[in-house]
């Protein structure tokens, strides 16, 4: 019989986070948030309209990055005190703080980059050849074009805080207002919330069980569709709005211009997969279907394990075993951050009421990375703690390296030292047995857990957004019922007949808070490819491949995803890194078939 999360407070504090290094209080955070108001004010009266050469910007820079740390630190603040527990008061009277002053401190700062492109194009040359932000001036450089005059930058400044309420009003309403009514299963009241359906009641192993959660959920969900359709129609139009102002013809254009991606190298992510890797998870499903007997294989089957009975469980203690052994082909430094990310709280493992969903790494420069995860005892959770993992070793490489504006790499890379970590695990694991039915819960785990998740759900996910801009960028509107039908499309065309889309599945849209951070979820796939040919080059050549690897790291966002990829050995310019991973992918859902026909699983 499920039970209800636990509040916050009645968690042990060893299965909490330690976020003292950020703010040691409250007060201190509200004490920062004015200091740095000042500050900013104060270097806006010093500087402004003097970066005429470059001499006097150079001159700037230091302080400059320091403000730009404080920023850092009380956005990361806010965000690590709402995500754990939404009903906090005193979180959300923190973040409301942060939300309102943010402006104060951003709008001041506009000046600098404004100045910055006004430049000629010699002086931005030269400081990109005699400074220690060469890549960042680089940015400016490709940027120039679109830059506003000073006082729209101030002015789109004073606003930002109102373009990012839209995410803040999805979360409150997702968080806060959504309810969930409890449903009967065999006799017993069985209660729902978001966390612990994406959590435990998605992945059932009870075919019966997982369909009327699944039920529940999207009567949950469909409650609130129209308002939730309204905030992100605000947010997508707002986005057009600054595109259409800078000078793009595509919010997709500009969205991707920060990425420093080119629109081929995104509508390639995308097509390839919806043409080439459609076939191989279409087979996948009907495996699922076949090994389960089910009767068919609907929407919310995707998600259950090969074998859920074997699953191993583990404890949080018991992780580290895995952890360290699947990792620390990456060095002993590596290590030194695994053990001391675990001996100093820097994950967040609890279950409570109010938590966030998902996983997620935040990366402070001024401190250390903090891991935002959900334990529930799984074997599965390894691959989720090494993926988030991934990102704390790669921001501490590259913060111990490189300037705060070089430390941070374009969203197109982030996300492929996190998935080669997913790698590094299922060979480990792999390697630990040769018992068939072990192997075949791993292979079933990475496919479920690394690929279907992060290079089948997130693509899907980054179809849709795309079909969302063409839309925008045609002067259209959106709303609950046509954000409806562009999701159930998009998985129409990528699982054909393999998989029946029942009733919710079209309400998938209104789930994940990645359509808020531009378009993030296509890098996913974009990462997991780099991750994935850069966990091949390991296996097969060793250390020269890890030091690539981990000079790779060391470079933050010193260099465009080409320069990192070209760092690591992959060109990423073409479609044979993608291909070749999906080739991969192929190969991994034919070793399950194998398995699961010499288990007498499957005929």
């Amino acid at each position: 019989m499920q039970t209800s999360l636990p509040l916050r407070e009645h968690v042990n504090d060893e299965e909490k986070w330690d976020i003292s290094e950020v703010f040691s209080t409250d007060e201190e955070f509200y004490e920062t948030i004015n200091e740095t108001i000042k500050a900013v004010h104060t270097f806006e009266n010093k500087f402004k309209g003097t970066l005429n050469n470059a001499e006097q910007v150079m001159k700037i820079m230091p302080e400059y990055s320091q403000l730009l740390i404080n920023l850092d630190r009380l956005v990361n603040y806010a965000e690590l005190r709402l995500s754990v527990d939404a009903t906090d008061e005193a979180a959300q009277t923190l973040n409301a703080k942060l939300n309102t002053s943010i402006g104060k401190i951003t709008s001041p700062l506009t000046f600098v980059e404004a100045e910055m492109s006004n430049l000629s194009i010699e002086t931005i040359e030269e400081l990109i050849k005699t400074s220690d932000y060469p890549h960042y001036f680089t940015k400016i450089k490709n940027r120039k074009r679109h830059q506003l005059e000073p006082v729209a930058e101030e002015v789109l400044a004073h606003f930002r805080p109102t373009f990012e309420s839209p995410f803040d009003l999805y979360g409150t309403t997702k968080m806060l207002d959504i309810s969930f009514e409890s449903f009967e299963h065999h006799g017993h009241k069985i209660p729902m919330d978001y966390a612990t359906f994406e959590n435990e009641y998605e992945g059932h192993p009870e075919p019966e069980f997982r369909r009327k959660s699944f039920k529940h959920f999207s009567q949950g969900l469909r409650k609130y569709q129209h308002t939730t359709a309204a905030t992100y129609n605000m947010h997508v139009q707002q986005q057009k709005i600054e595109a259409t102002l800078r000078g793009y013809d595509s919010v997709i254009d500009y969205l991707l211009e920060e990425q420093e991606v080119t629109r081929e190298m995104y509508d390639r992510q995308i097509d390839v997969i919806m043409s080439d890797l459609a076939p191989i998870m279409q087979k996948y499903a009907r495996l699922i279907k076949e090994i389960h007997q089910l009767d068919e294989l609907r929407f919310e089957d995707l998600k259950v394990s090969v074998d859920p009975e074997y699953e191993p469980e583990i404890s949080i203690e018991s992780s580290k075993d895995y952890i360290y052994g699947a990792l620390k082909v990456l060095g002993t430094d590596y290590v030194d951050m695994l053990e001391t990310a675990y001996r100093n709280r820097w994950i967040d493992f609890a279950q409570n009421k109010g938590k966030e969903t998902g996983a997620y790494c935040a990366s402070p420069y001024v401190t250390h990375s903090y891991v935002f995860i959900s334990w529930t005892g799984k074997m599965a959770e390894t691959f989720v703690l090494a993926h988030e993992l991934g990102h704390a070793g790669h921001f501490k490489l590259s913060q111990d390296n490189q300037p705060y504006l070089e430390s941070e790499p374009s969203l197109y890379f982030v996300e492929a030292p996190s998935t080669m970590n997913e790698m590094l695990m299922a060979n480990y694991l792999l390697d630990q047995s040769k018992d068939p039915q072990f192997q075949r819960w791993v292979i079933g785990s990475m496919i479920a857990r690394t690929y279907y998740h992060n290079m089948v759900i997130h693509l899907l996910e980054a179809a849709y957004q795309r079909e969302v801009y063409k839309k925008v960028d045609n002067g259209d509107s959106l709303n609950a019922t046509s954000l409806n039908a562009i999701t159930r499309n998009i998985y129409e065309q990528f699982y054909g007949d393999s998989v029946k889309l029942t009733e919710g599945t079209e309400l998938t849209w209104m789930r994940q808070p990645h359509y808020y951070m531009g378009l993030y979820s296509y890098t996913y796939s974009a990462g997991l490819t780099i991750g994935t040919i850069m966990s091949q080059r390991i296996r097969h050549e060793g250390v020269p491949a890890i030091n690539d690897w981990l000079e790779t790291l060391k470079a933050g966002g010193s260099r465009s995803p080409k320069g990192l990829a070209q760092l690591s050995g992959i060109d990423i310019t073409t479609d044979q890194p993608l291909k070749e991973t999906i080739r991969y992918i192929g190969k991994l859902v034919d070793q399950l078939e194998s398995l699961s026909q010499e288990l007498g699983t499957i005929d």
